[in-house]
């Protein structure tokens, strides 16, 4: 018999997302769900997933064993969002403003706003309001259901600046219950600093920037922003090779905001995933979907920025490519914790349904950080890693847009949001 430490009982609807990563195609669909499903955890990691009369039999609970009732609610994986510009500081109210009323992008940059506004705030801002900032930030997500993340640097564009960042990561991963895959975003951008001499900048990020973080283990991948006017292909391609052999996996911000080769960039790099793709060619998807690159979709952004064009999910999934969806938290183009609204778009903007769209925030989502094999399904031996819906069907993720429907949060078998509230505990070392 399974001594359980905590059971989740009578759901609605327990969906297990149990199989082979990442999904692709029709596989999409299949979230293995089990109708009245119960599951069992045991320190820290699930011990029991399945129907009701085989946990009658299989798990043992005694006067020590939390329960937690979910009849008429929706047991499944925590979300993990794969694409977050997590530590910065400061907020660009005013360029969203400018946007409403018909401001571009570049225009926005090119007035001295964009990623150099946050930079110029990150920079100013004291390690230890920065630290409380990012873990009040984690708070918001871990109440949207996320359990895990990826989260970049690239708002310090110097090297103790990014170093800084991903420390700043370190940290916050330490106090706070979520979990983090950091990020070198050395190449978010130029610097002012570099401005009439840019290759002396990418040499600082391939010779200094990469080496150092390498050597503290300070990040898993090494990401560009791979886009006209940012950082060519060409470039891109020498700083996410420079990274691959100090040990950081690529991964490119992609086509964006013009067809510019970043998905076949990604393809013959086998990077971990490309990111945005709203303006990928149907040759670059090809050629991801050859080398088993994923495609993280950012529908937030595309909202947020007014574009006409939004990453094409459906030529994404028919090409076999395995779809991935976050949020793109950041605070130019995207000031969202929310992965509910960006599953919502995703159906109703991008033409995914609601399956493959769970599929894309949990286990294709867990493929891209490098944790498939302990988060994104909830199978026997994983962690424990899950949220109940207060819903009775999972299609309400979609069909109730914008709406936060997380009622507990279970993050490795501690339950760290209960009816809607913050409960976990920080280190007693604190911040």
């Amino acid at each position: 018999m399974i001594r359980a430490d905590l059971v989740i009982v009578d759901a609605a609807q327990l969906l297990t997302l149990a199989g082979p990563a990442p999904r692709t195609r029709g596989t999409l669909r299949d979230l293995g769900v089990v109708e009245g499903g119960c599951l069992a955890v045991a320190d820290g990691r699930l011990a029991f997933v399945g129907t009701r009369d085989a946990f009658e039999t299989e798990v043992s609970i005694d006067g020590a064993a939390e329960v937690l009732d979910a009849t008429d609610q929706v047991v499944m994986p925590g979300f993990v969002d794969a694409h977050t510009h997590l530590p910065f500081a400061g907020t660009r109210e005013g360029e969203f403003a400018r946007r409403l009323e018909g401001a571009t992008y570049h225009e926005i940059a090119a007035a001295g706003g964009g990623i150099m506004s946050t930079v110029r705030a990150t920079r100013n801002t004291s390690d230890e309001d920065l630290i409380d900032t990012v873990l009040r930030r984690m708070d918001k997500m871990l109440l949207e259901g996320i359990t895990s993340c990826e989260a970049k640097s690239g708002y310090g564009l110097s090297l103790d600046q990014e170093l800084r960042l991903l420390r700043t990561l370190a940290e916050a991963a330490r106090i706070h219950p979520m979990e983090i895959a950091p990020t070198l975003l050395g190449a978010h951008s130029v610097p002012p600093e570099f401005c009439h001499d840019r290759e002396a900048y990418i040499r600082l990020v391939i010779e200094e920037m990469i080496p150092a973080v390498a050597a503290g283990r300070l990040a898993r991948h090494c990401d560009v922003f791979c886009e006209e006017g940012v950082f060519s292909v060409e470039e891109s391609r020498r700083i996410l090779s420079a990274g691959r052999k100090a040990g950081l996996l690529p991964r490119l911000h992609a086509d964006q905001l013009s067809c510019g080769g970043g998905a076949e960039l990604a393809a013959e790099l086998n990077a971990s995933s490309a990111d945005h793709l709203e303006n990928a060619s149907d040759a670059g998807l090809r050629a991801m979907a050859a080398a088993g690159v994923p495609a993280v979709l950012l529908p937030g952004a595309s909202l947020c920025l007014k574009m006409d064009r939004w990453a094409p999910a459906r030529r994404i999934v028919d090409a076999g490519v395995p779809p991935v969806i976050a949020t793109d938290l950041n605070p130019g183009t995207c000031y969202s914790e929310s992965m509910g609204l960006m599953i919502a778009l995703a159906c109703l903007r991008m033409d995914l349904t609601v399956e493959e769209a769970i599929s894309a925030s949990t286990v294709n989502a867990a493929v891209t950080i490098g944790r498939a094999d302990t988060v994104g399904t909830l199978e026997q031996g994983k962690q424990a890693d899950l949220i109940i819906l207060d819903a009775p069907d999972y299609r309400f993720l979609a069909y109730r847009p914008g709406m936060n429907l997380i009622n507990t949060v279970v993050k490795d078998g501690d339950v760290v949001v209960r009816d809607r509230r913050l409960v976990y505990q920080e280190p007693a070392d604190g911040i």
